[in-house]
């Protein structure tokens, strides 16, 4: 009961459990849309990866591009004001697309379209969405809220690609991309209905936070740097399942959109398990455990493009799923412990654009390799490439660094023209 009460330990905080539940329902039907997106996209493009790869490429391309500055506006504006704005953008633009799909005249061009004004808003929302974390909950609930979200972020990704495939089947992509441009209102109302008062703010904001800053001060951080690189490798090589799996369901395996959810949801159950193993977390993570859990990530994607039916697929998604979630959530609490609270904003930013701005290029690749090799081959690239990478970090890590556990957030510091935190008490 006790190791059950900890796990849950963050949703004894109003405004974290206001969010947490507005972003599950959000979620889990943003990942219906996404099924459904692709979907069409396959279905415009006669099975086309190299189709999927821009799609996909288009959404993450303002990450590459923006997100520093979405961090800035984290660290200079009120974080629930920001995620207020993009929500309701987000759930606008879902409703023009779902509406333009049931009119019957959505071309590719108009989904490329919306992928690049999604992402535009994405490149804002999610620097701002994960530094709001903390303070919702401050910083000792900060690694098991962390692990929370990453747990409603994975029950979204199980129960949304499965029900997306059932009700595609059954009513078609338009009136699943509404029902999603409809579910961003719980977003804004888990929102709205926080009591801003109770939120654990910087001691200071600064008056006009500048990106360099925030890029001089990780450069002066070496336990950083690390898991930002590594980050960066693996989210390029092995973080294009988006694109992978629905081919490897249509052109490997011969199966519907029934079956790709399966293997969305498979890849989602084993991240949700990971999510839910990490809420005991209390303390930084270890250097060692972020690249162990990233050899493991490797391993397992590799093998799953050698799987021989869709069950092992399904077995081995679901083992992968948990290395990488396992992965991720070491490798973002290290460096967000590691940050002081003035520059979180802008820290993780450059996290997002690291482990996100390389999805353009990786998507590109990965529709290019798998239209040639297949999505097999493509798969097991990925694996080998992070492995190596991991092993190759491993080598360049003095053994006594790797080991160092450091627990608890620096000290705050003031950069130049920092003001005291103001926070809107309206609700």
């Amino acid at each position: 009961m006790h190791t059950l009460k900890r796990t849950f330990d963050s949703l004894s905080v109003r405004n974290f459990r206001l969010f947490f539940l507005g972003q599950l329902l959000s979620v889990t039907c943003t990942w219906m849309m996404v099924i459904a997106q692709d979907w069409l996209v396959l279905e415009l493009s006669g099975d086309s990866g190299t189709a999927l790869g821009v799609v996909t490429a288009l959404q993450f391309t303002p990450v590459l591009l923006l997100t520093l500055y979405g961090g800035r506006l984290a660290d200079r504006h009120s974080k629930r004001r920001i995620l207020v704005l993009a929500n309701l953008t987000s759930g606008t633009l879902a409703l023009l697309l779902g509406l333009w799909v049931l009119l019957g005249e959505v071309r590719l061009w108009h989904i490329w379209l919306f992928a690049l004004a999604l992402g535009t808003v994405n490149s804002v929302e999610a620097p701002t969405r994960i530094s709001f974390v903390g303070e919702m909950v401050g910083s000792d609930l900060l690694p098991n809220a962390s692990a929370l979200s990453g747990a409603y972020f994975n029950a979204a990704r199980v129960a949304g690609p499965a029900a997306a495939g059932l009700l595609i089947a059954r009513l078609g992509v338009g009136p699943v991309i509404l029902i999603n441009a409809c579910s961003y209102l719980a977003a804004v109302a888990g929102l709205a209905l926080m009591r801003p008062a109770e939120l654990h703010g910087p001691p200071s904001r600064p008056a006009d936070p500048r990106i360099a800053d925030g890029l001089r001060y990780v450069a002066r951080h070496p336990d950083l740097i690390l898991p930002l690189a590594l980050v960066g490798v693996v989210g390029l090589a092995g973080f294009n399942f988006q694109l992978t799996l629905p081919l490897l369901a249509k052109t490997e395996f011969r199966t519907g959109s029934a079956a790709f959810g399966l293997l969305s949801s498979a890849l989602a159950a084993g991240s949700l398990l990971a999510s839910f193993a990490t809420t005991a977390r209390r303390g930084r993570p270890t250097a060692l455990v972020v690249t162990g859990s990233a050899l493991a990530f490797g391993a397992a994607e590799a093998l799953t493009g050698l799987a021989p039916t869709l069950p092992t697929a399904c077995l081995l998604l679901a083992l992968t799923g948990f290395a990488m979630m396992y992965f991720a959530q070491a490798a973002n609490h290290r460096v967000q412990l590691g940050s002081d609270p003035a520059y979180r904003g802008r820290v993780m930013a450059l996290y997002l654009l690291i482990l996100q701005g390389t999805t353009p290029l990786g998507a590109l690749l990965t529709g290019w390799l798998a239209e040639h090799w297949g999505p097999r081959w493509t798969l097991s690239t990925g694996g080998l490439i992070s492995l190596t990478a991991t092993a190759l970090t491993l080598t360049a890590t003095p053994r006594g660094a790797a080991l160092v556990q450091t627990t608890g957030t620096p000290e705050p510091v003031c950069e130049p023209g920092a003001t005291p935190t103001r926070e809107d008490h309206s609700t």
